[in-house]
């Protein structure tokens, strides 16, 4: 059985004003009350519940804020440390230096749970960049009048999940890269396009799956990139608009929250 991996949880907010936050009387996204409790005290308490998962970091530019809070404060392992402007800056700064594995997610990545989070990591084994993704008609299956972003390749149409498997310096170079696009992140051909003309017309002809364009984007910086498909339609709800927050209480509900 190998170890568990360290996770960090990206908790900082985006420059500028979050709808989300209009009347809701806290000041930062993630100690926002879903089904009664902060929205990152799910994500913190899946990822405690999962044998997968050690010690676990949170990174926020307030970091004291969220500390501060009882039901955060209560999961005394848990380390609360500050974050720069940029999710991928902050995000590289906070990888371990060598090659050891670690697993990232989000604080509105709300309904995460430990199944979630082992078949992930059994997917993402032997790579170095792995990244969660649910594939559009897993999601309208369960959850028709969800709304996402989708990126379209040649058998299927994809959207991200929330969760990466990163091999600490050797990511380096793509989160590096990954920090001068980054304000494209809803626009998924200017993504694609980011990587070179090669990819983005493999990608507009429909001549990739979105397997191959991930290994051949990892490629470009001598990384092995991996997509690992999820099964949950849940994996990919995140907490980002009013109506998500509604189906995600719906679904919690279901859960017995």
């Amino acid at each position: 059985m190998t170890a568990p991996i360290p996770a960090i949880v990206m908790a900082g907010s985006r420059p500028g004003p979050d709808p989300l936050l209009d009347g809701s009387g806290v000041a930062t996204k993630a100690l926002l009350p879903i089904a009664g409790e902060a929205m990152l005290v799910h994500v913190v308490r899946a990822l405690r519940a999962s044998p997968r998962v050690g010690a676990i970091t949170v990174l926020a530019q307030n970091s004291r804020a969220l500390a501060a809070d009882p039901a955060l404060a209560a999961f005394e392992d848990v380390r609360f440390a500050d974050s720069g402007q940029g999710i991928s800056a902050s995000l590289a700064a906070a990888l371990p230096d060598d090659d050891a594995p670690v697993l990232v997610t989000t604080a509105d990545n709300v309904l995460l749970t430990p199944a979630m989070i082992g078949e992930f990591l059994d997917g993402a084994e032997d790579s170095d960049v792995a990244v969660a993704m649910v594939e559009r008609t897993v999601l309208l299956a369960r959850y028709p009048e969800s709304r996402r972003t989708w990126l379209k390749f040649r058998g299927g149409w994809w959207s991200g999940a929330n969760l990466f498997r990163l091999r600490g310096r050797r990511a380096r170079p793509l989160l590096d890269f990954w920090g001068r696009i980054e304000r494209d992140r809803k626009k998924g051909l200017r993504i694609i396009a980011a990587f070179g003309p090669a990819l983005l017309i493999g990608v507009l002809l429909r001549l990739l799956t979105i397997h191959q364009g991930v290994a051949r984007a990892g490629r470009r910086f001598g990384v092995k990139a991996r997509i690992v498909p999820m099964s949950a339609a849940e994996a990919c709800i995140d907490a980002d608009k009013p109506e998500d927050i509604v189906l995600i209480e719906r679904i919690m509900a279901g859960r017995g929250f």
